[in-house]
């Protein structure tokens, strides 16, 4: 791994050991580096807004070599900022004050290439059967495309959105609030195996640490800051999962929510988010996704009913069409005038609309066929005109 010279990648791995993630400390890191942060915490120098006594009773534990050995021992690095793999995307982080010095990284693919074209789908950990179905519809859909799906490997909607990459051949990645050779929860362990072996597993948090609950709001900053936009799938009023799309919108990332019933408290939070997350969109089909984060011209289809006779119709015929009368049999001419049209444009139409069996024609004139006044009183609206758009 080009980057850190062996001692400074120590350093990092002894700091991740020593401090918190997102602490008050950064700012010291920021501005004098990490050996000399390490260096004034064993001094017990002070340190604006760090109990640097805590932080010193730490670093007499520490062992930031101990901590690469036994990540190796797992298959696991510590990818730090310098590195070729580190993804730029973190960089992100110094924006809201909340760096990323360092993640521990287990998987035989590369940081930076896997997140380079990424989305974060998170939700609640109780989901409803519409509520994984989603999941694991966007996460598979995404994989596909050729997009990584990142997220907690929590319960829930994590777990879906992550398994239905694996079932598709593609690419995810899970961002951990513990150590990377810890497994939590205990009934993901045969997951975090597979996405080890086909995604990569990551987290800031040095081997043996435990989960702790502040560690779950921290670790979401990650998921948010490694992807180009985060989706909502369902979550309740207080769930954690907000805090993530919280972290996108600092982030300038997408941020999306997928509607659920006005009546579901696991999609309360959806949209209370809708209305309170400043650019936040509705998504509700994977091209949508795609629109919202990838490239100039990734275009999501427009969406229509079913294409109905009516349909076909251009807008003159459509006049015409209107314009035939339901039961009583009219003459072309009389036609013409009720549709405000020339006779050059009557007769065509007409003969149009008997191809599509919407009209026939009898000794005394015209008249509505009964497919024709079925479509007539049917709720249809053209969504675009097509083939008869010449008369």
């Amino acid at each position: 791994m080009n980057g850190l010279p062996d001692e400074a990648r120590v350093a990092r791995a002894t700091l991740l050991r020593v401090s918190e993630a997102a602490t008050p400390l950064l700012h010291h890191v920021r501005a004098h580096g990490v050996e000399a942060t390490l260096a004034d915490i064993r001094a017990g120098a002070p340190i604006s807004g760090v109990d640097v006594v805590a932080l010193k009773t730490r670093l007499a534990e520490a062992d930031g070599a101990r901590d690469l050995e036994q990540a190796a021992a797992v298959g696991a690095r510590l990818v730090c900022p310098g590195d070729d793999e580190w993804p730029g995307l973190l960089d992100d982080l110094d924006r809201i004050d909340a760096d990323c010095f360092g993640l521990w990284v287990r998987g035989s693919e590369r940081l930076d290439d896997v997140v380079a074209r990424s989305v974060a789908i998170v939700g609640t950990r109780t989901p409803t059967a519409y509520g994984e179905h989603v999941a694991g519809e966007f996460a598979a859909g995404l994989a596909d495309r050729g997009w990584t799906v990142v997220s907690g490997l929590a319960y829930g909607i994590d777990g879906a959105a992550h398994r239905a990459v694996l079932s598709a051949g593609g690419s995810t990645v899970g961002v951990l609030a513990c150590g990377i050779d810890v497994v939590y929860p205990l009934g993901h362990r045969s997951l975090v195996g597979r996405i080890a072996e086909e995604g990569l597993i990551v987290s800031e948090y040095p081997p043996g640490a435990a989960p702790q609950r502040h560690r779950f709001l921290v670790r979401n900053r990650i998921i948010a800051a490694l992807t180009l936009g985060t989706v909502m799938v369902e979550a309740a009023r207080r769930s954690g999962a907000r805090s993530t799309l919280n972290h996108a919108r600092d982030l300038l990332r997408q941020t999306m929510v997928v509607p659920g019933p006005v009546t579901s408290a696991m999609s309360d939070g959806c949209h209370v988010a809708l209305r309170e997350v400043i650019g936040s969109v509705v998504v509700t089909r994977v091209d949508e996704v795609v629109e919202q984060c990838g490239h100039l011209g990734e275009l999501a289809d427009p969406l229509s009913g079913p294409l109905r006779p009516r349909d076909r119709l251009g807008p003159l015929v459509r006049r015409v069409f209107d314009a035939v009368p339901v039961m009583r049999a009219a003459p072309a001419e009389r036609i013409a005038v009720t549709a405000c049209v020339s006779a050059e444009v009557v007769e065509p139409s007409l003969a149009a609309l008997r191809a599509l069996g919407l009209v026939e024609q009898l000794p005394e004139g015209w008249r509505m066929s009964r497919a024709g006044r079925d479509e007539r009183h049917s709720d249809a609206r053209p969504d675009r005109p097509l083939p008869l758009d010449w008369l």
